[in-house]
């Protein structure tokens, strides 16, 4: 059976409207899905998360999409890019956050800048995730609070990913107000 994986942000939880939504979605499209809560959202660290994604997917296969949301996207591409001789269908990005600008560490605070520092410097084996996956989309916003549209360009050009940008929907999260992303059913069969 076909496996999609949604892995969600930064203090966040799969009990999200839009979660909820685009799990919905896939069990209508027979998808099995399995969006796990991760382990500290507030305060998340990589091991933990690599840790609890390799644990919910350990039959991962040629039909399954990874989903993830704000660094639940780095989380996915991190994981991804560790398989070995096994290939995913498809890596759906939504709000693929990378960096912490410099508006952002100033309202947030040094606490916030020490947790997202290694997020931000460990690196990212991009050959590998090419070579894991054979799609990738990376969704914007074009009023992402956190997510700037300059990262689409690091998308395309690492990934060769298929780019959507969005028109007002925030960081796609409950504070910007999205329930559902209806935009993103174009990309699962």
């Amino acid at each position: 059976m076909k496996t999609a994986y949604i892995i969600h942000g930064w203090d966040g939880s799969p009990e999200e409207p839009m979660h909820k939504w685009i799990k919905n979605q896939l069990e209508k499209r027979k998808y099995k899905v399995i969006a796990p809560k991760m382990p500290n959202p507030e305060k998340p660290k990589i091991k933990p998360w690599l840790n609890k994604i390799a644990e919910i997917s350990s039959n991962v296969g040629n039909e399954d999409i990874f989903i993830g949301h704000s660094v639940g996207c780095q989380a996915v591409l991190r994981y991804i890019s560790t398989l070995k001789n096994k290939k995913i269908s498809k890596i759906i990005l939504i709000a693929p956050w990378m960096h912490l600008d410099e508006k952002t560490i100033e309202e947030e605070g040094e606490e916030v800048k020490e947790m997202a520092k290694p997020w931000m410097e460990t690196p990212i084996n991009w050959v590998n995730i090419k070579k894991n996956c054979n799609e990738i989309i990376a969704i914007f916003s074009d009023n992402d609070p956190y997510v700037p549209l300059s990262n689409a360009d690091l998308f395309k050009k690492k990934l060769n990913s298929k780019i959507l940008i969005l028109h007002k929907k925030g960081h796609f999260d409950p504070s910007s107000g999205i329930k559902e992303l209806p935009e993103i059913l174009r990309y699962i069969k």
